[in-house]
């Protein structure tokens, strides 16, 4: 799966991608921009979140993610905050919600019910999608179609326990979703959704689009 290496602060992991970007020859916000998933809900007691020992209030936590927003260019993050953390939700789409994408995972389980919700309360502005998690194709395109509709970015993606299937990267071409998340490009359960892409693009020839270009222009990078 991905790759886990004992790293102390988040700091050192975004510095390691820096400089494995600059290794490669490329540059990072020309080439390269770096996406993170919290997954803040591991880390919520409820009424604080835990760092590396120490206890950060919902503001806090907040301002902590903003700095490192600053310091490095981060142009999306999942799971900001706990799912059942909706005012620090609420505070992080005030205050982040323009300079980068938040995108919404465990917040709402690809259910279009709780993305409503969301959209009502000025929450995230975007939703990470998995077919196998709100049960079916049609609950799937109706989620997918109620973002869109109100202007949330759409990221479809795999999952835990994830096979060689490689319809997710048919869906995320078909239904224009720009982004797909679907791991490191190791092992083969992984690996079949790139390649299924780059046989989408030789299909589609000169009508392929690189939806990085549009992405770029759609977030303001």
């Amino acid at each position: 799966g991905g790759f886990a290496p004992p790293l102390r602060q988040p700091e050192e992991a975004l510095d390691l991608l820096l400089k494995a970007i600059t290794n490669a020859g490329y540059q990072p916000e020309k080439h390269f921009w770096l996406a993170m998933d919290i997954a803040a809900s591991e880390l919520f007691d409820g009424k604080n979140y835990m760092l590396n020992n120490q206890k950060l209030s919902p503001d806090e936590w907040i301002d902590y993610w903003t700095e490192l927003i600053n310091r490095y260019p981060v142009f999306s993050i999942e799971d900001l905050c706990a799912d059942t953390d909706l005012n620090g939700w609420q505070l992080a789409t005030k205050k982040l919600g323009n300079k980068v994408q938040l995108v919404g995972d465990d917040l709402f389980v690809t259910q279009k019910s709780r993305l409503i919700n969301g959209i009502k309360n000025n929450i995230a502005t975007a939703i990470l999608i998995k077919p196998n998690q709100v049960g079916t194709l049609s609950e799937t395109l109706e989620t997918i179609y109620v973002a869109k509709n109100y202007d949330y970015q759409t990221i479809i993606s795999h999952r835990s326990g994830e096979t060689e299937d490689t319809t997710i990267a048919d869906l995320s071409v078909g239904t224009n979703s720009l982004q797909i998340k679907t791991g490191s490009t190791a092992r083969g359960e992984r690996t079949s959704k790139y390649n299924r892409l780059l046989i989408i693009e030789n299909i589609l020839g000169k009508h392929a689009l690189y939806a990085g270009s549009i992405l770029k222009d759609k977030l303001g990078l």
